[in-house]
């Protein structure tokens, strides 16, 4: 009897530790899911989220409901994305390529309709169904008055270190304070328009490492696609969710949309990158471009010209930011009502007439800023006869959005005086017959049909009869069939002309001509960046060339000071006349080997700094997340401990229990019964 309920207690023992302890193997905390942030935008959306308590399983999924129609979906942290309908389901595997997003920040961005509601609909661990809870969002900084809101956090300065990189024209050409002739040869970086609220693609990329690799890269001008709405929002004191990848991006963690855009101006202005702001659309969304004015139902031209007033004051002093451009490709066709038109009116769509107010808005707070104006779709054939009156297409020169230039030769726009016209770039967009096919591109065409049928009446002959410098600011396209015969034919026109440009796109998520990089944000799609190479402004032995008198290019140009010689800086508020100007040419030489030599061990110590400023972040993340897993698996183990502890101790207890109740039926006495447990144990 005795040895059976020996034998009976320690099985039980043994029975619940090998329970408990395979429990303990695989039973976890629920893992969590706070959503930090939710952003729809009708045409698409975006969530960030927060995983918590993801240790221990190897699959975490989860499920977010946007609303509307889903057509694609993406986003960082996260292995696999799928559509159903609104809902998009998300997995993270452990030991995959995004295992750093186990406890880590996540988000999914969409594509689609009718997205204007998001949630967050459930998050498991493997099986094991986790809880949702959503942030206490920071306050946020009240403004001191409408036009100057307080910023707070580790933003850069939002006012530049030197003035001396303002630029100018003559005739046809910019030049710099000295006179010296510059090629503006840039790249288009959108994000700030689309409600993103930074640039696209920082859900993936480190912000950072992406504008130091476009400087060394060889781009010396970023275009940053904005929305005025936007602008407002900040002026106002009202700071949109920035949606980026905490882990690649650490360091925008605390800053508000505001803040992380003067880091990305002062991060432009140590890699040597000069930048023009676009207001993209008035209203923020990412097809707010297909409206075709600077106003809206939502946003006034009042409230337009207010967006750029501030922008404007608050970056007068930073010449880091060489120009802004008015807004993107005004349009409206012929037969369409709500159109933009070209002439000496005051109609409130006449786009010369609204860039003359929107600029001299900017020109009186920085009289040194480049004005950039694009042009409009249509210009009558006979404009004596039909001043835009006609509702007929064929009464009208059809060109691309903003493409239309024709009405500068009659009607160019004035900003009052000789010195603020001198401010003014003309800005065509041109686009292949992979975005649409446009007439001059039916039964073959050629570098010559192409100049002849539309370059040069639509907007080339400002440049050729010496009118105002040309900057197309937007041209590019997938690298295929006509498509790239047309970019091969534009990329002759601009090298040889020495034509000013932005190319579309740094973004891999433009739809119809693809980007510089591939899906990750990260990997350079080699092929598109060496043909564009070849239009890049370089010293005759292949060193990109900045516009910035003393910082050089990236890594591996050298600074404009080089060809020019250096540059005093300037009262904002009183406009110089340039010098004598230099004219730039295929085989300009840098003028002193010592100035360059040095700029390129500044540039070199730079570099190898922050790379081990970077390193050692990195392998400070890295020993604070294995010390988190350590002290996770050692807790896991002292409970392991405890409960088998206190299982054992019962078990003792009820054994004891148990004997003492059969020995006290057998009649023996308390003493006898204390001689027997002695023996057992």
């Amino acid at each position: 009897m005795r040895k059976s309920l020996i034998r009976s207690a320690a099985l039980m023992v043994v029975t619940i530790i090998i329970v408990i302890g395979t429990a303990f193997g695989s039973v976890y905390a629920d893992p969590e899911a706070v959503v930090d942030s939710t952003n729809p935008w009708e045409s698409g959306g975006q969530i960030t989220l927060t995983l918590k308590n993801c240790d221990g399983y190897n699959k975490i999924t989860v499920v977010a409901d946007f609303g509307g129609t889903v057509t694609d979906a993406s986003g960082w942290g996260f292995d696999t994305y799928k559509v159903d309908g609104s809902k998009v389901t998300a997995e993270v595997s452990r030991g995959g390529q995004n295992d750093w997003a186990f406890n880590g920040s996540v988000g999914i961005q969409v594509n689609g309709s009718n997205i204007n509601e998001i949630k967050l609909v459930s998050i498991t661990g493997d099986s094991t169904s986790g809880t949702i809870s959503t942030a206490t969002p920071a306050p946020t900084a009240a403004p001191s008055s409408p036009s100057n809101p307080v910023v707070t956090g580790t933003a850069e300065n939002k006012e530049g270190k030197k003035g001396d990189d303002w630029l100018t024209t003559k005739g046809s050409k910019i030049v710099d304070q000295n006179g010296t002739e510059v090629w503006l040869t840039g790249v288009n970086w959108f994000g700030y328009n689309t409600g993103t609220n930074i640039f696209d693609g920082c859900w993936s990329c480190s912000m950072d490492g992406a504008l130091r690799a476009i400087a060394d890269r060889g781009f010396n001008l970023l275009r940053i696609p904005i929305s005025a709405e936007l602008l407002l929002n900040w002026r106002s004191g009202t700071y949109p969710t920035a949606n980026f990848n905490q882990s690649t991006n650490a360091e925008l963690s605390g800053m508000n949309s505001l803040e992380i855009l003067d880091y990305a101006l002062a991060r432009c202005e140590t890699y040597g990158i000069k930048v023009m702001f676009d207001i993209h659309s008035a209203e923020t969304d990412a097809s707010g471009h297909n409206a075709p004015l600077w106003y809206t139902d939502k946003i006034s031209t009042e409230d337009y010209l207010t967006a750029l007033d501030w922008l404007s004051a608050r970056y007068k002093d930073n010449d880091t930011v060489i120009a802004y451009d008015l807004k993107n490709e005004p349009h409206g066709a012929g037969n369409e009502q709500n159109r933009a038109i070209w002439n000496d009116s005051k109609d409130p769509n006449n786009w010369p007439y609204v860039a003359a107010l929107a600029g001299n808005t900017i020109l009186d707070n920085n009289p040194h800023a480049l004005i950039v104006i694009e042009g409009n779709q249509i210009f009558p054939k006979d404009i004596k006869s039909n001043n835009f009156t006609s509702m007929n297409e064929g009464d009208y020169y059809n060109a691309w959005w903003g493409g239309n230039l024709m009405g500068v030769k009659d009607y160019p726009v004035d900003l009052g005086s000789a010195e603020r016209n001198k401010q003014i770039v003309y800005s065509p967009h041109d686009y292949g017959p992979a975005v649409y096919q446009q007439p001059w591109f039916e039964s073959g065409f050629s570098y010559q049909s192409l100049m002849d049928d539309y370059w040069y009446d639509y907007w080339f002959y400002i440049k050729d009869q010496n009118i105002a410098p040309i900057l197309i600011g937007e041209w590019g396209g997938f690298m295929s069939g006509d498509n790239l015969t047309w970019m091969t034919y534009l990329r002759q026109l601009i090298g040889e002309y020495n034509l000013n440009y932005t190319f579309w796109c740094f973004n891999a998520n433009s739809g119809d001509t693809g980007g510089l990089v591939k899906d990750d944000f990260v990997t350079w799609d080699e092929e598109k960046y060496a043909f564009v190479s070849e239009v890049l402004w370089k010293t005759s032995d292949g060193k990109p060339i900045g516009l910035d008198h003393e910082i050089a290019l990236g890594a591996n140009g050298v600074s404009l000071g080089t060809i020019s010689g250096s540059v005093d800086p300037i009262d904002p508020t009183v406009t110089p006349e340039p010098s004598e100007e230099t004219e730039v040419t295929d085989e300009t030489e840098v003028s002193t080997e010592d100035t360059k030599v040095s700029d390129e061990t500044t540039v070199s110590v730079s570099v190898e700094t922050e790379t081990e400023e970077e390193t050692s972040s990195d392998e400070v993340s890295k020993k604070k997340a294995d010390n988190k897993l350590q002290l996770s698996a050692l807790g896991n183990i002292l409970k392991v401990v405890v409960v088998i502890a206190i299982i054992i101790a019962v078990a003792l207890i009820v054994f004891v229990v148990t004997r003492v109740i059969v020995l006290k039926r057998k009649g023996q006495s308390f003493k006898e019964i204390l001689v027997n447990l002695f023996k057992l144990f």
